[in-house]
């Protein structure tokens, strides 16, 4: 799932119209408290936006700002994206802001 790419910066900054989202943390019990094996937990499709590029280019060469901002928790596409590990060692993913389904409040 993950590549073993492990990045060594301190910052990450997403370009044209990227977002950075830390992935949150998989469920590894049912609501009932019964454990879930890995094969059985579902990919998380939710995070916390931790970085946003400037914006697309419009027909002139100016940035479009993006109406995602870091802090947002949103909800993207299952299948979207680029997955990797920080050195932090929590999971993030770098995905088109279109393939940002929904910001939840």
């Amino acid at each position: 799932m993950f590549n073993s790419l492990i990045f060594q910066y301190t910052s990450i900054k997403p370009l044209g119209d990227r977002v950075l989202v830390k992935i949150k943390t998989v469920e590894e019990k049912t609501g009932g408290g019964i454990l879930l094996p890995s094969s059985a937990q579902s990919k998380p499709q939710g995070g916390e936006v931790i970085a946003v590029g400037p914006g697309p280019l419009d027909e002139e060469g100016n940035t479009k700002p993006l109406s995602i901002s870091p802090g947002n928790t949103v909800l993207y596409s299952k299948y979207a994206g680029n997955d990797f590990k920080g050195t932090d060692g929590s999971n993030y993913i770098a995905l088109r802001a279109s393939d940002v389904m929904a910001v939840l409040s």
